[in-house]
């Protein structure tokens, strides 16, 4: 009977290979899905849902791992209102938490959390998504929290603040810059006058690794990654003022490339692509390919937009001018999200548009017209995830977008979108599933065959 069995499942049509989706961008923090056994399209009546429950508001996704959801949520304190125009920062008192999910049913297991007074722009919740490694999960708040919690216990075993501990200040958008986790380090952007730009903990205790970089003003809003250049890693900290490349052991530097970003919009995470090359993307700013392969960086490309206000529209725009999606780049072409929505493909060596469309985003050009890019690695397909909380199958080549399929999977919440009302929260996609959240809940939808 067993080998009968084992028989049955050597010879079924497909296995699926699961992976968790631990931290931002997830397991390898390059927003590719790895899992095999995924649709190739929908159902007929749109995908299964697993389940659905209440949450906060928020713009952090969710982390999945160990059979746990992890997600950041906001719940406002009685009698208090986020102001109307997403520009006031006034004071805004509620509570920030993080809640721990069951992954197969959508149970609420735990929450930790405390009173947060906001005094950000666009105050509608936490930014970051939690970090899950090993027993601890990480988790940055907006005003400059940074907790290291226990899984099992929910109690917190670390924690830190920016602004006490580091004599920080709060960036406009508040802090979203996730930690990286690295060997026995937690490598945090921090910035501000008077503190470090990036300091690595000792990830079980909290104690100061390292510290490196001064960065005035406005930091930014980019993640660190790290790559391997030349058999060497490399990480890298693009913040307000330029691009460096550090030692991750020491946090020594090893290059810089200057670039003063307009409004500190650094949000799109790094790409590495061709072992050297490196792809970055700004709101005002445009778009820069820079080849690190040497001991000096060496600018392959920049923009050809001009910095401003005016840059950003549509009939300005040259190449890619990304507010947060990050692109994706494969086989010599990037594919991402420019200013008011346009899905664009341009030449990776050249910056030249070859297409754009905003059928995958907002139908139609919209101020931050948005949609984030997941391509499945076993097929040819990306899944896309828009403002509009539709999720999409689509194939993008250099001849162009090919939609197969899509499905709402939830509704628009936000209204800070230039009168609009959107959903701008990275998914997640684990064990054959998506999750994803608006401001008032979360949902698992499964992608399996």
């Amino acid at each position: 009977m067993r080998i009968w069995i084992l028989a049955i499942f050597l010879c079924s049509p497909f296995t699926l290979h699961a992976d968790d989706w631990p931290q931002w961008l997830g397991p390898k923090r390059d927003g590719i899905w790895r899992e095999t056994g995924i649709l190739d399209k929908f159902p007929a009546g749109g995908p299964k849902v697993l389940w659905r429950t209440p949450c906060g508001m928020g713009y952090a996704g969710p982390a999945i791992a160990n059979g746990r959801v992890f997600l950041a949520e906001r719940v406002l304190g009685e009698g208090q209102a986020n102001p109307d125009d997403p520009f006031v920062r006034s004071n805004v008192k509620g509570t920030d938490q993080l809640v721990c999910l069951d992954e197969a049913t959508g149970k609420r297991l735990w929450n930790f959390g405390s009173e947060v007074e906001y005094r950000i722009n666009y105050a509608a919740g936490p930014r970051s998504t939690p970090i899950v490694d090993g027993e601890l999960v990480y988790w940055l708040g907006p005003m400059g929290d940074l907790h290291a919690i226990d899984i099992k216990t929910a109690k917190p075993v670390w924690q830190k603040n920016y602004l006490k501990d580091y004599q920080s200040s709060v960036p406009v958008w508040g802090f979203t810059r996730h930690p990286l986790v690295d060997g026995d380090k937690l490598i945090c952007m921090i910035g501000g006058p008077e503190a470090p730009g990036v300091v690595a903990f000792d990830k079980t205790t909290g104690k100061e690794v390292w510290k490196a970089l001064s960065i005035s003003g406005d930091p930014g809003y980019n993640s660190p990654v790290i790559f391997e250049v030349n058999g060497k890693r490399v990480l890298i900290v693009w913040h307000s003022h330029a691009v460096v490349g550090l030692d991750p052991e020491t946090g020594k530097k090893q290059w810089e490339y200057r670039w003063e970003i307009q409004a500190a919009l650094t949000a799109p995470t790094a790409r590495l692509v061709n072992k050297s090359l490196l792809f970055l993307t700004s709101f005002y700013n445009g778009s820069l390919l820079l080849d690190i392969g040497g001991s000096d960086p060496k600018v392959v490309w920049k923009s050809k937009s001009k910095a401003g206000q005016a840059a950003v529209m549509p009939q300005n725009t040259v190449d890619l001018h990304s507010i947060m999606p990050t692109p994706w780049i494969k086989d010599d072409h990037i594919y991402g999200v420019c200013s008011y929505g346009e899905l664009r493909c341009l030449e990776l060596m050249s910056g030249k548009r070859l297409w754009e469309t905003h059928a995958a985003t907002s139908g139609k050009s919209a101020r931050w017209g948005n949609a984030f890019l997941t391509p499945h690695l076993e097929t040819d397909r990306v899944f896309l995830f828009n403002e509009r909380g539709e999720l999409i199958i689509a194939r993008l080549t250099p001849k162009g977008y090919e939609e197969i399929d899509r499905a709402k999977i939830l509704e628009p919440t936000n209204k800070y979108a230039a009168g609009r009302t959107v959903v701008w929260s990275h998914p997640a996609f684990a064990n054959g599933n998506v999750y994803a959240r608006n401001d008032n809940e979360i949902v698992a939808v499964s992608l399996k065959k």
